[in-house]
């Protein structure tokens, strides 16, 4: 559970880039890019955990750190304006309606800017038609779609995803963002980072090479700035409704297969073929770029080599301490041009990053 004051965001922000500067101290750093965060309303999803007691559920978190004891959540403030209006008169539906509230465990909350919702119940229960029926009647009076969960099931009153539209240098662009899948969970902080991986690429020419490109979030604002674009990702929710956001934003030059950064590197590498790449041409790409978003756990060693061959490196990082050991790695063949920070998460320790780094004309010497 976090502590919102939007009081202290400002001074809060500062500490959090102090740090990462302190952090970042043994690269030498371009001047620092910061975008920040609105102090309230800020996330589009958020889960919450359904604390039942003397036959009333409530909304429930846990402390970081602090695992046994839950907080009754009165008010989320951090969350979008459409989770703050879609909370208080979801509870008085759930408390109302026996076969909704029990066994409910958990409650998750999918928006938009333009205020779509899918609202998931979580159960430890079986989900049958009685409660299909109180689940339809309650996405009617909410005016949301609904998603039931239980062990190996899945009722879908509606929708199981959102439509989002952001606004990045004067154009629209469309995202199915499903309700299992990876979304940014700040959408106006998202607009800021798209605009300023957009802007610093407008000049690489070439191709493109996408590691992890989930629903295609980046994918679909920087395949402008290329000739051709390959997207990679393994999850295949997302491979999905990457393949949905390039039709929907009319983008005809990305290809996207679902292969890992391990097997990416297999196949350039010309270790093993792999029949997801049998109607691709991977001779035919003139690679400049190379943009990854990984996981916390930042890159592999094989995935670090094979950055070394491209003349640009576009690096989106949600872990600090995995990026700053990557750009170590990188530092002997590549140089930073351009670096930024972007305020994903509002009173936490997390960070958002992103690099743009450039090949060196000679290698840096040990």
């Amino acid at each position: 559970m976090t502590d919102i004051d939007p009081t202290t965001y400002d001074q809060q922000l500062q500490e959090k880039v102090a740090g990462l500067q302190a952090r970042f101290q043994d690269l030498a750093l371009p001047n620092l890019e910061t975008y920040s965060s609105t102090p309230v309303n800020y996330r589009m999803r958020a889960e919450f955990k359904i604390w039942q007691q003397e036959g009333r559920a409530d909304y429930a978190m846990y402390r970081q750190g602090e695992h046994r004891q839950a907080y009754i959540i009165e008010a989320f403030p951090a969350g979008s304006t459409t989770i703050e209006a879609l909370m208080p008169p979801l509870l008085k539906q759930i408390n109302q309606c026996d076969i909704l509230r029990q066994r409910l465990f958990s409650v998750e909350f999918l928006t938009t800017l333009s205020g779509e919702a899918v609202i998931t119940l979580l159960y430890h229960r079986p989900l049958d038609n009685i409660w299909e029926e109180r689940a339809k009647e309650l996405a009617s009076q909410m005016k949301t779609d609904i998603i039931g969960r239980s062990r190996k099931q899945k009722v879908v009153i509606g929708r199981d995803y959102v439509i989002e539209k952001l606004q990045i240098a004067g154009r629209t662009y469309t995202y199915q963002q499903k309700e299992t899948g990876f979304t940014q969970p700040n959408a106006q902080v998202n607009e800021k980072m798209l605009d300023w991986a957009r802007r610093h690429s407008t000049d690489f020419g070439g191709d493109l090479l996408e590691l992890y490109c989930g629903n295609g979030n980046f994918t679909a604002v920087l395949a402008q700035n290329f000739n051709r674009v390959l997207a990679t990702e393994i999850a295949k929710i997302s491979v999905n409704s990457a393949r949905y956001n390039f039709d929907a934003n009319k983008i005809e030059n990305i290809e996207i297969v679902r292969l890992s950064s391990e097997e990416v590197t297999q196949a350039l590498n010309e270790i093993r073929p792999f029949r997801r790449l049998h109607h691709i041409d991977l001779k035919s790409y003139e690679f400049s770029t190379v943009f990854v978003d990984p996981p916390r756990a930042g890159l592999d060693d094989d995935t670090i080599e094979l950055l070394r061959r491209f003349d640009n490196i576009i690096y989106i990082s949600c872990n600090p301490e995995t990026l700053h050991e990557n750009l170590l790695a990188l530092d002997n063949s590549h140089c930073i041009e351009h670096f930024a920070v972007f305020d994903q998460f509002p009173y936490t320790h997390h960070l958002e990053a992103g690099a743009v780094l450039k090949k060196r004309t000679t290698s840096k010497a040990n």
